[in-house]
């Protein structure tokens, strides 16, 4: 794989990062004038801080109560043994079911928690017992929490709230 080319993360880059971060479908002229550029000068910026890793993946949030039936859930992992191996066949596993969209390695008693959407509770239960039924990910006990009410949606890191890296 081939090394990025890292870019300067100055006052500008900064800008910009926390802006599309936000806003992935800002237009251009909009950032330019947020972080006073030139619009050419501001997609340069952009396409460099994308070209070297800095963000990637735009999407858009949809609102999946207004489009589709679903069920999200939290869900927790222990393994039986907590060695490389054995972590890297689960996290191998996880990586090959949509539903799990996020998973995340924890420290204390429980190995995994995963972020799920799926079309109903079954199809849920279906999935881990399907993981746990899996005697080569050496699970142990699968905790799920069904998500009742969203008070509040993921918008993003508080970017300008973190220290930056110099």
């Amino acid at each position: 794989m081939q090394e990025k080319k890292p870019v300067k993360l100055d006052a500008i880059n900064r800008k910009i990062l926390a802006t599309i971060h936000l806003e992935s479908d800002i237009t251009n002229a909009r950032l330019a004038e947020l972080v006073n550029l030139s619009p050419a000068a501001c997609s340069q910026r952009t396409k460099a801080l994308r070209d070297a890793g800095y963000y990637f993946n735009c999407h858009s949030e949809v609102d999946l109560d207004r489009i589709c039936e679903h069920v999200i859930a939290y869900v927790e992992f222990t393994l039986s043994n907590n060695s490389l191996a054995q972590r890297r066949k689960f996290e191998h596993a996880i990586e090959l079911i949509p539903e799990f969209m996020d998973c995340l390695r924890l420290s204390g008693d429980i190995d995994y928690i995963s972020f799920t959407c799926s079309s109903s509770i079954a199809e849920l239960n279906r999935l881990c017992d399907e993981l746990s039924s899996n005697a080569e990910l050496g699970i142990s006990k699968v905790v799920t929490r069904i998500v009742v009410d969203r008070p509040k949606f993921y918008l993003g890191y508080p970017i300008e709230k973190l220290k930056w890296l110099e």
